[in-house]
């Protein structure tokens, strides 16, 4: 196998990619939850779900991708297991019934702002333990991302409906 010579020892880049294997595991059990929820919501708000879930799930799918290549570029080899990913995730698969289209919303807010946090700590590692910017940088992308689903999702359940203008004020 050829040397990686690109600045950084095997040690930073080992370091690096069990952040990333990580975040992989946590970008691929949203996905599940993500799917699931696209699959299993009903009720008022089915399509408007339906299809933002969809987008958000096929951003994933690129995100998950776009991890497993960075761990490659590195010189090591992503997770590729369920039970891989079960072991280094820091979310929790959702294994109850089928909960309410607003819990659906509610469980995943809460697991892209989970995601965010642990961004957040990894970009900081990143930098000043094992100073690779260009994940560091890499990994910023992927927060931002998480940060407009999270966004979405939020904008979905919080403040109060639209009020119709009061013909009588026209």
């Amino acid at each position: 196998m050829h040397k990686i010579n690109i600045g950084l020892s095997e040690k930073q880049r080992k370091g690096v990619c069990e952040l990333l294997n990580r975040d992989l595991a946590d970008a691929y059990l949203l996905l599940i939850k993500t799917k699931k929820f696209h699959w299993d919501v009903i009720g008022p708000q089915f399509r408007t779900l339906h299809e933002l879930w969809e987008e958000q799930y096929e951003i994933l799918t690129e995100t998950i991708d776009a991890i497993a290549e960075r761990v490659r570029m590195l010189g090591f080899y992503p997770i590729g297991s369920a039970q891989g990913f079960l072991e280094n995730a820091t979310l929790k698969e959702e294994t109850q019934a089928i909960p309410t289209a607003t819990a659906m919303v509610e469980k995943l807010v809460y697991d892209h702002e989970l995601i965010i946090r642990n961004l957040r700590e990894h970009i900081d590692q990143c930098s000043e333990e094992f100073h690779d910017e260009g994940t560091a940088d890499f990994l910023t992308g992927l927060m931002e991302g998480h940060e407009e689903m999270a966004w979405m999702l939020r904008s979905f359940i919080e403040g109060e409906a639209v009020q119709a203008e009061d013909p009588g004020n026209q």
